[in-house]
């Protein structure tokens, strides 16, 4: 596929960034930096210049001398160009270096003067190329660019590859990018330095096209017209720019079922071959572009009679791909399809449609064609593409079933009933199950511009919120219109009030207010007969009720259990299964919650609920982690991953589970950066509750990456946040002992022992084990931070043997782990009494159990501690800047607080040196009052100029 170079996007326009390409750009930089060479291939438009381009303007600086060179397909009969290009600007500066046949040969070619061959002065020239990069490289390190290699005239071409076999040592590199449409790049390479790396630029993946468009300020573009220009333009970065150019400039968008339009800029690079086809033979291939897996069958069954003496014409053309095994007719490149449909006139597509309408065997893809070969409406089309979309729907495939019923609504009379209207909601429905939020808010706000009935008018509203996602904050407006759109229906009002109760926990944080109006709703669904709204509010207040510790959860796990079921929310990742699997994993039932997600996950996958798949793929990442298979847990949490920023739905949400996993398995590094996207995710949003879980993350994070402060600072703010939300079960987060471990780590042990005695009382009143042994773990840090090293000992001993029965894999590793360099500091202390134990200091047990985890952050903590040999003790709780016998009796906090105070810092300066809220300052404050027996900070004061003058 040729791109004619005027077509191609000027340098100054071409991004810094190297998006979707960050792995072999690094790969390739780290090649240079070693002094290597690197040789960029693959198709054209693949972005192989632009990452030449970043690499030179990258590395280009580190070279004294960098040669230049760029060939096109119009010049690469001209002998000598680019050898023009490279040497043109230092043939003075090498020139009196060389032989005198070496310079004379070198400027006959690049002057055009004395009519040099590479016939007549072949050895003299190749010998001149050498000599001059020899001699600019005793200067300093030369780095030669080459672009479009294969445009580079035959003599040139020949000389570089003469010099490059022949460098040696010397200090010249070659970056080099050339086009290989399926051919093999190894001549290439072979006129390349030996210790060339050939890195091969493949497609990219629909999220990176996304943000390639993003990138490019075509923000406009739903996610559903993204996944069209990622399909049609194979992941090619030029030609999915130039797709979304022109959609972002189009005012009219394609109808569904129509691929998308293609700009007269990318039909020039494909159409020019089927100039050598036959009428024919181009209809057979229209035929095959409009059919959704053609297979000659198929084309026969279209009337085509001729379909394999044409399709074979068409694959030696490199039209079609050449298939080995199986029926199907493939193009070479989903562009060549889009353009050959798009060149088309609308009456010889309607004719294909109509022919492939009785072809087809499927009854989807009949009705989908069928309702493209038809103008107008037409209640009997209405009805058999509304049938078809409820056959797709059934099938697992929301998005087809989306795109169906867009299909009927436009075919369905406006006085039919269903009307269209109606199927346009069912239609954005269907979008919000297969994750396309975009599309199903345009279709919802497009039908409240015209609905009148309240029913259709509510609905389309419940479309609007559902799409918003965690963002609720964003359709805050939303909610005084709806309810009035309601009146008095208890049915419509029960709808509204359940996503009031969703806006009270995201948006407020108020986990009894959401829990509230769960509950109102749940009635008003009850008494409007609306059993799935029904179930879906039970469902919600039974998972807001185990979060919140409330006694009342497991009664309502089971009203939500209830038959008659619905199978929609039985599977609905805020359905009666989801809240049974918190009830679950919050109760320490980790094989019964493993045993209950994994069919939902399952499930969802055949029905196509993407944003379900996102959550159950999460869900089943933190009970693998939780149970310490960590590889497993990073694995579903990737996954998870992936699908949400494919989606864009819930990512903040997998972006918090995937910090927590790597931690853990992977990357320190990557998850502290998944932690702090899924904070600004939840800044952005607004959302309370998700805020803390990344805080969370991000504090665990820094405790593996070894930054105690970090962990503590972070830590402390979900502390504050969760008293604010009103969530009282420690096993919510499970930050707890990471937040106690922190602290004694900084030196504040009465703290730590603070947050350990306050979520243990929780954690016994609801009989959270686990959670009770991880604080018991925290204790135990303590306890030894004090000096009370023997029961510090024992309790981690019995520690890890209950963590080890709940089936926590991984928090029994970090038990063994606390032990193994308890016992190395007792055995190297004099005082301990421990010293001569055989033994005692043996990091065995607690490496035998990161292995069996795949815990490889953790096992790395484990070599360090090691090869460090015995553990330095805890650091003692600093003293505070005044140390007043009145102020030991206060909390760490109150301490840390009041003696800022003394020092004459304002409730914001303490706020910001404790990262804390000013309202905590001011609650924290009120307590020290009371316990000291004053009445403000100027009596502080007074008691610290007391001290200092006694």
């Amino acid at each position: 596929m040729t791109v004619r170079r005027d077509f191609q996007e000027p340098p100054r326009s071409r991004p810094d960034l190297v998006i979707g390409r960050e792995d072999l750009f690094t790969s390739a930089r780290d090649q240079l930096g070693r002094g290597g060479s690197v040789l960029l291939h693959g198709p054209a438009g693949i972005g192989k210049s632009t990452v030449l381009r970043a690499l030179a303007a990258d590395y280009g600086g580190a070279a004294r001398t960098v040669l230049r060179c760029s060939a096109t397909e119009s010049e690469s009969h001209l002998p000598f160009l680019a050898l023009a290009d490279l040497f043109g600007l230092v043939l003075d500066e090498v020139s009196g270096r060389m032989p005198a046949a070496q310079r004379t040969a070198l400027e006959s070619a690049l002057t055009g003067r004395g009519e040099s061959t590479l016939q007549r002065d072949g050895l003299a020239l190749r010998l001149a190329v050498l000599s001059a990069l020899r001699a600019l490289a005793e200067k300093g390190p030369v780095l030669v660019v080459a672009d479009d290699l294969q445009w580079l005239d035959a003599a040139s071409a020949e000389l570089l590859g003469f010099a490059a076999r022949r460098l040696g040592g010397t200090p010249v590199q070659m970056l080099s990018a050339v086009r290989t449409e399926g051919q093999e790049y190894d001549r290439h390479l072979r006129a390349s330095p030996p210790d060339t790396l050939a890195v091969r630029l493949g497609p990219l993946t629909r999220a990176q096209v996304s943000a390639l468009l993003d990138h490019r300020g075509y923000t406009p573009l739903s996610r559903s017209t993204v996944r069209d220009i990622h399909r049609t333009s194979g992941g090619n970065p030029l030609f999915a720019l130039e797709l979304g150019r022109a959609l972002a400039e189009s005012p009219a968008r394609p109808r569904p079922g129509e691929p998308l339009p293609v700009p007269t800029s990318l039909r020039a690079l494909v159409l020019s071959r089927l100039e050598m086809l036959s009428d024919e033979a181009r209809r057979t291939l229209l035929v095959a572009s409009a059919g959704a897996r053609p297979t000659l069958a198929l084309l026969h069954a279209a009337g085509r009679e001729h379909a394999e003496a044409e399709t074979a014409h068409a694959a030696a053309l490199g039209l079609l791909a050449t298939e080995t095994e199986g029926p199907a007719v493939r193009f070479a490149h989903p562009l060549i399809s889009a353009a050959l449909y798009a060149e088309a006139p609308a009456q010889e597509r309607r004719a294909v449609h109509a022919a492939l309408s009785t072809a087809a065997s499927d009854p989807i893809e009949r009705a989908r064609h069928l309702a493209l070969a038809t103008t107008g409406t037409d209640p009997e089309v209405a009805a058999r593409l509304a049938e078809a979309a409820a056959l797709a729907r059934d099938r697992g495939a929301p998005s087809v079933a989306a795109s169906l019923g867009l299909l009927a609504a436009r075919h369905t009379p406006a006085d039919s009933t269903p009307g269209p209207d109606e199927r346009r909601l069912q239609a954005a429905e269907d979008a919000i199950t297969a994750g396309e939020a975009d599309l199903a808010r345009d279709i919802a706000r497009d039908v409240l511009t015209r609905a009148t009935v309240p029913a259709e008018r509510v609905r389309a509203w419940m479309v609007v919120i559902e799409a918003a996602g965690q963002a609720l904050g964003e359709v805050d407006a939303v909610f005084p219109q709806v309810l009035a759109d309601a009146g008095d229906d208890p049915g419509l009002l029960a709808l509204v009030h359940y996503q009031l109760a969703w806006r009270g926990l995201v948006v407020e944080g108020d986990f009894a207010e959401a829990r509230q109006e769960a509950a109102h709703a749940a009635e008003l669904a009850a008494r409007g007969a609306d059993r799935r709204t029904e179930l879906m509010a039970l469902s919600f207040q039974a998972s807001t009720e185990t979060l919140m510790g409330h006694p009342d959860a497991p009664a309502t796990v089971k009203r939500a259990l209830r038959e008659p079921q619905d199978p929609y929310v039985a599977c609905h990742h805020n359905g009666a299964g989801s809240a049974r699997f918190r009830w679950l994993i919050m109760s320490d039932q980790l094989p019964e919650a493993r045993a209950t997600i994994t069919p939902l996950l399952r499930e969802v996958r055949r029905r196509g609920m993407v944003e379900s798949e996102v959550h159950f793929l999460r869900f089943l990442a933190d009970t693998e982690l939780r149970s310490g298979h960590c590889g497993r847990a990073l694995d579903l949490a990737r996954e998870s991953l992936r699908l949400a920023r494919d989606s864009g739905i819930g990512e903040g949400a997998s972006a918090m589970l995937t910090s927590l996993a790597e931690a853990s398995a992977g990357d320190v590094d990557r998850a502290l950066a998944l932690a702090r996207e899924a904070a600004d995710h939840a800044e952005v949003d607004g959302d309370q509750m998700y805020l803390s879980r990344a805080l969370a993350a991000l504090g665990y994070a820094q405790l593996v990456a070894g930054d105690p402060t970090g962990a503590v600072r972070s830590l402390r703010r979900v502390r504050e946040l969760e008293q604010g939300l009103g969530i009282n079960d420690p096993a919510r987060g499970r930050w707890h002992g990471d937040l106690a471990e922190a602290l004694v780590r900084v030196g504040e042990p009465g703290e730590a022992q603070d947050v350990i005695d306050t979520a243990r009382v929780h954690a016994l009143r609801l009989g959270r084990q686990s959670v009770l042994a991880v604080l018991d773990r925290a204790e135990a840090l303590v306890r030894a931070a004090r000096g009370e090293h023997e029961a510090a000992l024992v309790r981690l001993a019995s520690v890890q043997d209950r963590l080890g029965r709940l089936g926590y894999g991984l928090e029994e590793a970090r038990a063994a782990f606390a032990l193994a360099r308890l016992r190395a500091r007792a055995a190297a202390s004099p005082r301990s009494g421990t010293a001569a134990l055989p033994g005692v200091a043996s990091y065995d047990e607690a490496a035998r159990l990161f292995r069996r985890c795949r815990a490889l952050p953790w096992l790395r903590q484990v070599d360090a501690a090691v090869a460090a040999g015995p553990a330095p003790a805890e650091p003692a709780a600093a003293a505070p800047p005044v140390a007043l016998d009145a102020l030991e009796g206060l909390a760490s906090m109150e301490r840390q607080v009041a003696s800022l105070v003394m020092e004459g810092a304002t409730n914001r300066e303490i706020a910001a040196r404790l990262f804390i809220s000013v309202k905590t300052v001011e609650a924290t404050l009120t307590r020290v009052y009371r316990k000291l027996g004053i009445r403000s900070r100027v009596d502080i004061v007074r008691l610290a100029a007391g001290r200092r003058t006694t």
